[in-house]
């Protein structure tokens, strides 16, 4: 009741301002909203180019990729073996035991036989997943286990080492290897479900539908669960294409002789690119990305399953919901644009239209956001009071029914803090997004304090390059501002 309440007071609110303007000037204030409108096409039509595509897939195309796939598999003369491949870093015993239940169930399951390589740091949690192991209630036989403990270098490092091992047991093209964060619940029958696919020798990789598991209610679950709403729905756009813009690292399945490729295994460990302003730049996070543009820039299609879901184990880094999410923002959108520049420089017989338009998109979606509420600012001040109402009608309105449709993808309904907390991911992600953009080489795992080898120094070189980014960045948001102060007639 208290649900639907909130909806109604949402509502009552937003028909409100809409009379409130609607007695207004409403040539002073379409004026002041011009940029908006202009904006609105661009970025409209591109979330209902997505939804359609995301329809198109789900319901049809899909469907039929999976069934050809199954028929692929089932004439082969024996089911793919199967590589486990987890990482395993500073997480509570209370995430690991469920984790490595599920993963050690999935190994048991598959036909083919399955490996486990699991890769940690302490001693601690070399002994607990032992422990798992053997207390499995299901029959382990046909599964091997093979725990490498290693120095805490890094993740990049850990998994090299790990595809270096699998490398030395001569896995086939026929086997496939599936990546796992320590913190992810696989499903059951993800070899089933997913091994049919690289019966097509065009396919390097797919990666799945993601639920996220959250301890308590709240601001944080109902934004992860926005967000994965929005992932399905934009994976699955993707997925017409046959190149999903990210190989999740919560969980991706690989090729297996593809991943052990040496070329493969050295992007992973020593990633980076060359940037004018700051020099080579080495990647310590976004090892997902690395293994996205191998194999994109090999030519590999990477398929979207979203009839398969892991389960990811999500707490907040930081104790408020702003901090955390903005810590999160940074990383994830570090990694995006990071990558993005050497994608976008790919043939486009090699990317196709629409994944260039996509990573096109990345970038220029920065602008366009923050653009509007930077129009509807000069428009209240310059133009008219009751611009100010009219756009937070607008917001209203538009996010709201963005939400519904969002909703379809997986159950009808949402929290009265979904439109909310959409535009707060719009406009502070633009925000975040726009800050990285000068400044890419700046770099931090959550769990871990250290950063990036290359973390500013109070050096001369050091306090230039800084000094560097904050005039670039400013100098663009500059331009931005009197691009939409002339666009608006407020100037």
């Amino acid at each position: 009741m208290q649900r639907i309440a909130a909806h109604f007071l949402y509502l009552a609110v937003m028909v409100w301002l809409m009379t409130l303007v609607a007695s207004a000037d409403l040539q002073a204030v379409s004026k002041g909203l011009l940029v908006i409108g202009v904006i609105g096409i661009w970025r409209y039509s591109w979330a209902a180019l997505n939804f359609t595509r995301a329809a198109i897939y789900l319901n049809y195309a899909f469907p039929r990729l999976r069934a050809r796939a199954e028929q692929a598999y089932a004439a082969r003369p024996a089911p793919a073996h199967a590589w486990f491949l987890v990482t395993s870093f500073k997480i509570e015993p209370e995430v690991t035991v469920p984790v490595y239940r599920s993963i050690f169930r999935a190994a048991a399951a598959s036909r083919g036989g399955a490996s486990v390589v699991v890769s940690v740091v302490d001693l601690a949690d070399q002994a607990l997943i032992q422990r798992v192991y053997d207390t499995m209630p299901v029959a382990m036989g046909n599964v091997a286990l093979l725990i490498d403990r290693i120095p805490g270098t890094g993740k990049r490092d850990a998994l090299a080492r790990s595809y270096r091992l699998i490398a030395r047991q001569h896995p086939t093209r026929h086997d496939i290897v599936v990546v796992v964060d320590g913190d992810t619940c696989v499903p059951e029958d993800i070899v089933e479900t997913s091994a049919p696919f690289f019966t097509d020798p065009r396919v390097g990789a797919v990666t799945t539908d993601e639920i996220a598991e959250t301890p308590e209610p709240g601001l944080f679950r109902d934004w992860y669960n926005l967000r994965f709403s929005q992932r399905q729905m934009m994976m699955s756009s993707q997925g017409l294409a046959g190149r999903v813009l990210t190989l999740t690292g919560r969980m991706s399945v690989f090729r297996a002789d593809l991943l052990i490729e040496p070329s493969f295994i050295a992007q992973v460990q020593s990633d980076h690119v060359e940037h004018w302003r700051l020099g080579r730049v080495k990647f310590l996070t976004g090892d997902d990305k690395s293994t996205w543009f191998w194999l994109l820039s090999h030519g590999y299609l990477m398929r979207y399953l979203p009839d398969v879901a892991s389960v990811s184990m999500e707490s907040q880094p930081k104790p408020g919901f702003m901090d955390s999410a903005i810590t999160l923002m940074t990383r994830w959108f570090g990694n995006m644009l990071r990558t993005n520049g050497r994608a976008l420089a790919l043939p486009l017989r090699v990317t196709g239209l629409y994944t260039f338009w996509a990573l096109l998109d990345q970038r220029m979606g920065i602008w366009t956001t923050l653009a509007g509420p930077i129009s509807v600012l000069f428009g209240t001040v310059f133009v008219s009071p009751m611009v100010l109402p009219a756009y937070i009608a607008w917001i209203l309105f538009t996010r709201y029914i963005f939400c519904w449709i969002l909703s379809l993808v997986r159950k009808p309904g949402f929290p009265i803090t979904y439109p909310f907390l959409l535009y707060f991911s719009q406009i502070v992600g633009a925000s975040v997004k726009s800050f990285i953009l000068f400044r890419i080489d700046r770099q931090k795992w959550t769990r871990q304090p250290g950063g990036a080898k290359g973390k500013l120094k109070p050096t001369p070189r050091q306090r230039l390059r800084a000094w560097s980014s904050t005039y670039a960045h400013a100098l663009a948001l500059g331009w931005l501002a009197l691009a939409t102060l002339i666009a608006s007639g407020s100037l």
